[in-house]
């Protein structure tokens, strides 16, 4: 990757999202908490869910991940509040699909995911801007599983 490459891909766009993440804080008693990890680049998400109504009601992360990623965690982070199971799974196979494929940019509200188009190129970026939504929809799996969800 050149430098020009690196500068196109962590635009200032990026680099503010990543810089402003919400939801930092882990919750107390999540009803879900799901830890996920990049094995190419060992960035890791954790994401603590509460459900109600099968919507969910409150939301914390932890994010060790590159800026790719941890942009990816502020889109996901400022919209999550009172989506439902099937939003997240839309919103994870649209943005994997964004990414692999070039297909369109995920469904309102996670359409600010678009921003990460450009790294569609790197294939090995792609795992970590895939791990908030991938925690997400599994720990909504979880919740469901001990019907909270």
């Amino acid at each position: 990757m050149s430098d020009t490459d690196l500068i196109k891909l962590y635009s200032e766009r990026i680099l503010a999202l990543a810089a402003d993440i919400p939801h930092l804080a882990r919750l107390d008693a999540p009803d879900a908490t799901v830890k996920r990890r990049a094995p190419l680049c060992g960035s890791t998400v954790t994401v603590d869910i509460k459900v109600k109504d099968g919507k969910i009601v409150d939301y914390g992360q932890d994010v060790k991940a590159c800026a790719l990623g941890q942009a990816a965690a502020s889109v996901v982070g400022a919209n999550i509040i009172g989506r439902t199971r099937d939003e997240v799974e839309a919103a994870r196979d649209a943005l994997r699909d964004m990414l692999k494929n070039d297909g369109p940019t995920p469904p309102a509200p996670f359409d600010g995911l678009e921003v990460l188009r450009p790294a569609r190129d790197y294939k090995n970026r792609h795992a970590s801007i895939l791990l908030t939504l991938e925690a997400t929809a599994e720990a909504f799996e979880q919740a469901a599983q001990s019907n909270c969800a």
